[in-house]
């Protein structure tokens, strides 16, 4: 695991492997490479007995901005998705829904700030913590619906209905209120608080845990869980897109959001 680049691994307890985003001076911006990294490392961590659960975390200042939009998204994505709707947004969501896939349970531990693919990356993940002066948000809602729209999926329709309409930013006390997130931890505690939930999920059996992983997850699927973030990048295809201009135009509008955050 010593030849990535864009992410750093290490075991902090027994069992338990915790991943960093590690592009610290572009915010931790998710291109390709790093999302064929993170996981690659994660499909390794399902299939080693000696880890039991995997934390995300982002290196520096914050979790991570969002995806690069200065690379080429478009271009050596780390795994096949068919020209289905939107393909990006097929494309980041079948990579973000094979981590509810995995046997072992993913959390998302957020400091700084999770911008746009970085809070669509925390709801990948199985649980989430944050710290209590984190910022959660995904500015892309002003232009378009997102690429992994998790949140109708998660919150309650009053509280998705907001994020969607609003594009509000939401601190980690609130995103724990409406259940963005699992808890907030004051910032000082936050590493401490989430390893502590880790290594609890790594005393159990992991045979246990992959069952109530699974069967939460199926409940999930009974609401339809994957159909409606399919149906989000469908819709972005059609006339939904065709009303905001080309690609070219909205991905100006994102980063210029973006900047201004």
């Amino acid at each position: 695991m010593s030849d990535y680049e864009f992410i750093t691994v290490e075991e902090p307890a027994p069992k338990v492997r915790r991943i960093s985003l590690n592009r610290p001076e572009r915010r931790n911006a998710i291109n390709n490479a790093m999302r064929g990294e993170l996981l690659d490392c994660l499909q390794r961590a399902d299939g080693d007995d000696g880890v039991h659960v995997s934390i995300v975390r982002g290196a520096g200042s914050c979790f991570s901005s969002g995806y690069d939009l200065k690379s080429d998204l478009g271009s050596d994505q780390p795994y096949f998705t068919p020209q289905v709707g939107m393909q990006w947004a097929r494309h980041a969501s079948e990579g973000w829904m094979s981590l509810w896939d995995l046997a072992k349970p993913v959390i998302a531990q957020v400091h700084g700030y999770a911008m746009a693919g970085g809070l669509e990356l925390v709801g990948a993940c199985d649980l989430a913590y944050a710290a209590l002066d984190a910022q959660l948000s995904h500015p892309v809602l002003r232009f378009a619906l997102p690429d992994f729209g998790w949140f109708p999926v998660h919150l309650s329709p009053r509280h998705a209905m907001e994020l969607h309409l609003t594009a509000r930013a939401y601190s980690g006390e609130e995103a724990e209120r409406i259940g963005l997130i699992n808890r907030a931890f004051a910032p000082e505690d936050l590493e401490q608080s989430v390893l502590e939930v880790a290594e609890g999920i790594a005393q159990t059996s992991p045979a246990v845990v992959a069952v109530n992983k699974r069967y939460v997850h199926t409940a999930m699927e009974a609401r339809g869980s994957r159909s409606i973030i399919r149906t989000g990048g469908d819709l972005q295809a059609g006339p939904h897109l065709a009303a905001l201009g080309d690609a070219a135009e909205l991905t100006r509008q994102v980063k210029e959001s973006a900047a201004k955050s």
